[in-house]
């Protein structure tokens, strides 16, 4: 791929751009607002100056509501021989087009597609070059698109080092609505429970009430855009999960109660929810998504100074050890800290021993 034209400058159009500049391909730039386009450019993710001519790839990153216009603007205009769009919906602009009156031949030079990664933060100044480096792309070919079309798709990924996924538009959509959308939802329910909550209770927060909120923190402006283009599926999942609630409700209920038969049965209602849970989390994939590994956690108690962490990351490399994932969990009104290293379990001990060896105080 030579030439590209990145439409919209957010987070994942900067990304993708900054990707393919740093494969040498020439990145034209554009956007509604000019101030975020001057940025992208300013971080190297291409030039403002329209293309003298038709690109080999246009990709729109815009939000969903104003991917099937702008795709036919840039359509009507020959501004490439391909085009991509990267919204997180993909079967509502393939039928906005259609229902465009998009003829066959244009239709063909278009391929949808979702890459299956971000950040809290938007915008050009929190894009990355790697942000979609192991993550999956999901292509979601029509009927109608070329050939040609697919193989400059799959150059994109392989230029942003993800992992390509071909999918029909609707099946992608039931899927995200599964494994993003309504999970943001709920994220977002919890940490509403937070807005209102006692300080001293909130004080008291650790890393799993860090883990459940984080993704709330998302701006919900686009959350608006993307769950305005799959409302049904979100809704659809979200009646279950209100229906698992209701239940767990009443098992909760049933252990509160004075008779022993009602204790029991609530009971057997929390046993048989955490179990379920247990059983779903299993099936979420492990690194680079292969299946879930089990890890042992190595913890390890250090001040909050600058530095701490790259010397306990030097330090395992120097016992060759590979750190699989870290959580960090700072103490309440101290400057100090538990960063737990997760590892494969026959490198616990040595990982253990080692630091323990370098000054480091291990907590058992």
């Amino acid at each position: 791929m030579r030439t590209a034209l990145v439409i919209g400058t957010g987070l994942i159009g900067t990304s993708a751009a900054l990707a393919l500049s740093a494969h040498g391909a020439e990145v034209h730039l554009a956007d509604h607002d000019p101030q975020q386009a001057r940025t992208a450019a300013q971080l190297g993710a291409g030039t403002l100056t329209a293309p003298a001519g038709p690109v080999d790839l246009a990709v729109v990153a815009v939000p969903p509501a104003h991917v099937a216009a702008t795709l036919a603007e840039a359509m009507r205009g020959g501004a490439a021989r391909a085009y991509l769009d990267v919204a997180s919906v993909k079967g509502g602009p393939l039928r906005e087009l259609e229902g465009m009156g998009v003829d066959r031949a244009r239709l063909a030079s278009y391929i949808g597609s979702h890459p299956m990664s971000g950040r809290e933060k938007s915008g050009p100044l929190a894009a990355t070059a790697d942000l979609f480096e192991g993550r999956p792309w999901v292509l979601t070919p029509s009927r109608e698109t070329d050939t040609e079309v697919l193989n400059l798709a799959l150059e994109l990924v392989a230029l942003c080092r993800a992992v390509p996924v071909v999918m029909d538009p609707d099946a992608h959509d039931r899927a995200v609505a599964l494994v993003s959308h309504m999970p943001h939802l709920v994220s977002s329910m919890v940490a509403a429970r937070l807005e209102h909550a006692d300080e001293a209770a909130v004080r008291l927060c650790g890393q799993g009430i860090r883990d459940v909120t984080r993704i709330a923190a998302s701006d919900p402006r686009m959350w608006i855009d993307i769950l305005s283009a799959n409302p049904a599926p979100v809704a659809d999942l979200l009646s279950e999960v209100a229906s698992d609630l209701q239940e767990t409700v009443r098992a909760l209920r049933a252990l509160d109660s004075a008779d022993q038969d009602k204790r029991l049965a609530g009971t057997a209602g929390i046993q048989s929810m955490l179990s379920r849970g247990n059983a779903g989390q299993v099936r979420v994939p492990g690194k680079h998504g292969t299946a879930p590994a089990a890890y042992e956690t190595v913890a390890v108690l250090i001040d909050d100074q600058p530095g701490q962490l790259a010397r306990i990351f030097a330090d395992a490399g120097l016992a060759g050890v590979n750190v699989e994932d870290v959580r960090i969990e700072h103490a309440t009104g101290q400057q100090a800290g538990l960063v737990e290293l997760m590892v494969v379990p026959q490198a616990a001990a040595v990982l253990s021993t080692a630091l323990r060896d370098r000054g480091w105080s291990i907590r058992a």
